[in-house]
């Protein structure tokens, strides 16, 4: 608070000494707030220099003229106007009763803006209440034992359900029934989503392996098992796997059926690799763009 008074009182004399002339000096004070009294605390260049062209477009002549303070709302039902000259008391008492409401209008964007902000920052928050819950044995023996629990049903999934560890394609097999009149760009196209598809396939497989071993006593708990595991109770894709993988948003389990049917595809195809499938589903491909090229 003293800072701030002895900066205000700097202001003032500063101030005093230019009435003389009668001019506002405008570029003095964008640099003084801009760059010493507010700036000074801004610690990232970009957003000093974001502040800096905040003031070049509110400290002008115009803000005493009752300047519109919103930009881009020509035509909309809000409005912002600076107050005219008025004594302090005036304009604190302006800021509380005539100062709108917070809204993406006040800095040019889009209302629905707004509605993007408000559902990540509510996904956020669930998220991080998701991640507070008890996890070992030391808060709670059901939570821990849940976990567990958890982490061998998705286990369980991976080796029964989707086969995974048997699931491997053997690319060396598809090209050897190919040959140089029979290998053109859609082969090359599945050839490559093949060697995708197994890269993340030992991913999945060895890490679990890890965790199943950990569990029987046999190998000493990381702290990468320790995320795997924690990803894996928590319903997210582990990101040793994401980075290996197709994009997407979907939740562990979800994203599990979807590289069952992505798996699915491919091996339809490699019975007859020759063969240009008569319907290719894009949406199941880690790289679709190079099937489109394919096609052109």
């Amino acid at each position: 608070m003293g800072d701030l008074r002895d900066s205000a009182i700097v202001l003032q004399n500063y101030m005093d000494s230019n009435a003389a002339s009668g001019k506002i000096p405008w570029d003095d004070l964008k640099y003084i707030f801009g760059e010493i009294m507010y700036g000074g605390h801004i610690v990232d260049d970009w957003d000093r220099r974001f502040c800096m062209a905040f003031l070049d477009n509110l400290m002008q002549d115009s803000l005493l003229d009752e300047a519109e303070m919103f930009p881009f709302i020509e035509g909309k039902s809000i409005s912002f106007k600076c107050p005219p000259a008025l004594h302090y008391d005036k304009y604190i008492e302006y800021i509380d009763t005539d100062l709108p409401g917070e809204t993406p209008l006040a800095f040019g964007m889009h209302p629905n803006a707004e509605i993007d902000f408000r559902t990540n920052q509510c996904v956020q928050l669930f998220k991080t209440l998701v991640e507070l819950q008890p996890k070992d044995a030391s808060s709670s023996g059901s939570s821990a034992g849940s976990r567990t629990e958890k982490i061998q049903e998705f286990i369980s999934r991976v080796q029964d359900e989707a086969q995974l560890d048997t699931n491997k394609i053997n690319v060396d097999e598809i090209c050897g029934k190919l040959n140089d009149d029979t290998r053109g760009p859609y082969q090359n196209v599945f050839i490559q989503e093949c060697e995708y598809m197994n890269a993340l396939i030992e991913a999945i497989v060895g890490s679990l392996g890890e965790i199943i071993l950990a569990f029987k006593g046999e190998l000493t708990m990381s702290e990468a098992m320790e995320e795997l595991m924690d990803s894996i109770f928590l319903n997210r894709v582990p990101g040793k796997w994401a980075k290996l993988a197709f994009p997407s948003t979907r939740g562990l389990n979800s994203w599990l059926d979807n590289l069952k049917q992505r798996l699915e595809q491919l091996n339809n195809w490699k019975e007859n690799p020759e063969k240009i499938p008569t319907v290719t589903f894009l949406n199941r491909m880690f790289n679709p763009q190079s099937f489109l090229t394919a096609i052109k």
